[in-house]
């Protein structure tokens, strides 16, 4: 696993702006970014990585929805902030001419409608048919492969169907990130989604979260079904 931290750390460490390095994850085990007086633009998309708070989590298959987010913000040299009201971080990025909102939720994988119930009551402008992408684990899908889909259940995974319950709809657009499957006899399925990535996947993982930030891109320039054409195929 040394290889596999070693990158996630230099990844967490090296993020442009050193307020990043501290909200990070919320999973680099420091301290929360402090809330900002400012007032939030309002945003024409709501992006949602899933993930669980905290240093003991940072590196686990649960949290690639954080990781996404992160490259995304990266990319941008956007600067996280705490939201109270929204029980996340979050941080607005400039995607292909359109004001984003990206949010990492600090409730707990099981509570993460919290967040975007929050977002979408605060700008009733946002439409979580249309306005809304979650990032998040998924188990049936081979280790770093993507899926995006404009609607379904919550296939097993609690923190989008937290979100669905919270939204009443099944409507939601999604980015699926494979992270493998432990088979009939490998651990159960919660030890295996806690637990970390093996030490011979970290390239794969690279070029990953890369490719899902860039299909993250693609449903936000051309939308869901535009972007399915393009990034469903390249796996």
């Amino acid at each position: 696993m040394s290889q596999l931290c070693s990158w996630l750390s230099r990844w967490f460490r090296g993020l442009k702006n050193p307020r990043n390095a501290a909200a990070d994850l919320a999973s680099n085990g420091a301290s929360p970014a402090a809330p900002f007086s400012a007032p939030l633009p309002t945003p024409e998309i709501l992006i949602v990585g899933l993930g669980n708070p905290g240093q003991q989590y940072a590196a686990t298959r649960h949290n690639v929805g954080f990781w996404i987010v992160d490259r995304l913000a990266e990319r941008a040299g956007a600067i996280w902030r705490e939201e109270p009201t929204f029980e996340a971080l979050v941080a607005c990025v400039e995607l292909h001419g359109r004001t984003c909102l990206l949010a990492k939720p600090l409730t707990f994988m099981n509570r993460s409608g919290v967040t975007a119930l929050a977002a979408c009551e605060r700008w009733s402008s946002l439409d979580p048919t249309t306005d809304l992408l979650v990032l998040y684990d998924d188990m049936d899908l081979p280790t770093g492969r993507i899926r995006l889909r404009p609607k379904g259940g919550n296939g097993g995974h609690n923190g989008i169907g937290d979100i669905i319950e919270a939204l009443a709809t099944k409507a939601i657009s999604r980015l699926r990130f494979g992270v493998g499957h432990p088979g009939a006899d490998g651990p159960p399925v919660i030890d295996w989604v806690l637990s970390p990535f093996a030490e011979e996947e970290a390239e794969v993982l690279r070029a990953a979260v890369d490719r899902a930030a860039d299909a993250v891109g693609g449903v936000v320039e051309g939308g869901i079904v535009s972007a399915m054409g393009q990034f469903n195929a390249q796996n």
